[in-house]
């Protein structure tokens, strides 16, 4: 018996994304060939995420170089999709533009961002975001981590694809400077004035 063959899983996938109407507050990714709907992050999540995406524009004004930070902005990878809290990528952007206009390739993206919340956004920007980053080139991947012990901002560098990683990797708790040591936002610093004092420092 002969038979037809079916659709493509990961273009299924894709087309499932792309036809989802979600509520206000809401957002999905296609993380690791799996479609994840997440609620908007709580207000420290905010809090955080606008002081990184402020100071790296600040940062990048002053350095007058061609790049902007953007949020809500679906990178694209091979039928995966993702909305990091912040994404570092050329102001002029056009030819990154994905064909369907639906966000922008990982190859235009330089930097992204994410600031961890409790629950599953830990495993998912912990270790299957770093996986995923790493698959796609991205430069430098920034994670901090509200949710590890009393805080840390991990910056990852040099991805290497074929293992799904980064070469590079510096750790340090709240509190401890960190530096972007490579792309349009080499030499920005991270420190308390982003995520604020460690965690069990605060009263």
């Amino acid at each position: 018996m002969t038979t037809t063959p079916g659709p493509d899983l990961d273009e299924t996938r894709w087309q499932a994304w792309n036809a989802m109407a979600l509520p206000e507050g809401f957002h999905a990714e296609i993380v690791e060939g799996f479609i994840e709907v997440s609620p908007t992050g709580h207000h420290r999540h905010s809090k955080v995420g606008n002081r990184l995406r402020r100071e790296l524009s600040r940062f990048l004004d002053g350095e007058s170089k061609p790049y902007v930070v953007n949020n809500a902005l679906n990178v694209i990878h091979e039928r995966q999709s993702w909305i990091p809290d912040a994404v570092v990528c050329p102001e002029d952007d056009d030819r990154f533009v994905t064909d369907d206009g639906l966000g922008l390739a990982a190859r235009g993206v330089r930097l992204v961002a994410e600031v961890v919340s409790p629950g599953q956004s830990e495993e998912r920007d912990r270790v299957r975001k770093r996986r995923a980053y790493a698959r796609a080139g991205i430069p430098v991947y920034v994670l901090v981590d509200d949710q590890d012990g009393g805080g840390s901002v991990t910056v990852l560098a040099q991805p290497a694809p074929e293992e799904a990683d980064y070469r590079q990797s510096h750790r340090v708790p709240y509190g401890t400077e960190v530096t972007v040591p490579e792309g349009p936002a080499k030499g920005f610093v991270i420190g308390e004035a982003i995520t604020g004092p460690p965690r069990n420092a605060r009263t």
